[in-house]
């Protein structure tokens, strides 16, 4: 009995451990789909305060960016454009709130480099990042920038680059997900896309 009992909880932990295995690629990932909620977790600010994700969608409709780090160009280039058409975005009733792995104290320095005037949001633990469904296990050359960047905290894991639009209650009614990260949404076909959801 004890040995059946052992063999069922031996299975069971590999059943677990392989729902929380990150995917090995960008293109094996499974992001949460259109209708689906934003899970409510806990990220930490610039200000390095504790922020519910949930509390900030409640206040607006958003534009829920997810991206790789300030220290990424691509990333860098869209972080600019999304801060060029803020008023377009605002106009039509939305917020746009960007999550990366970098830690509190490294969005500042992004906030000031990419001229960003929005919510830039820290989650190290990748614990939204992994709850959407877009972390995949970073390539042994991201290993030491992403551990740098988040101070030590992430050491293994990347965002596939995307975007999400959602309402005031969660639910994503838009998705953008590009494995291949120097592809992203432009700003024009973003600034359509939320015209017709409205």
């Amino acid at each position: 009995m004890k040995k059946l009992l052992f063999m069922f909880l031996v299975a069971l932990t590999s059943v677990t451990n392989a729902q929380n295995a990150i995917p090995k690629s960008a293109t094996d990932i499974a992001p949460l789909l259109i209708g689906e909620k934003i899970p409510d977790i806990t990220l930490k600010s610039s200000e390095n305060t504790a922020v519910q994700i949930s509390d900030l969608l409640k206040k607006k409709k958003t534009v829920l960016v997810f991206y790789r780090g300030g220290w990424c160009p691509y990333c860098n280039l869209h972080l600019q454009a999304m801060a060029e058409a803020e008023k377009q975005i605002l106009d039509l009733g939305y917020q746009i709130i960007a999550v990366s792995p970098d830690s509190a104290e490294n969005l500042k320095s992004t906030e000031q480099k990419d001229n960003v005037k929005y919510t830039l949001l820290s989650d190290s633990k990748g614990e939204l990042i992994k709850a959407v469904g877009i972390a995949f296990e970073a390539p042994e050359n991201y290993k030491s920038v992403i551990n740098v960047h988040s101070n030590g905290i992430n050491t293994s894991f990347l965002p596939v680059p995307s975007v999400f639009v959602v309402n005031t209650e969660s639910d994503i009614l838009f998705e953008y997900v590009s494995p291949d990260f120097k592809q992203r949404i432009t700003t024009e076909l973003l600034v359509s896309i939320l015209k017709n959801l409205k």
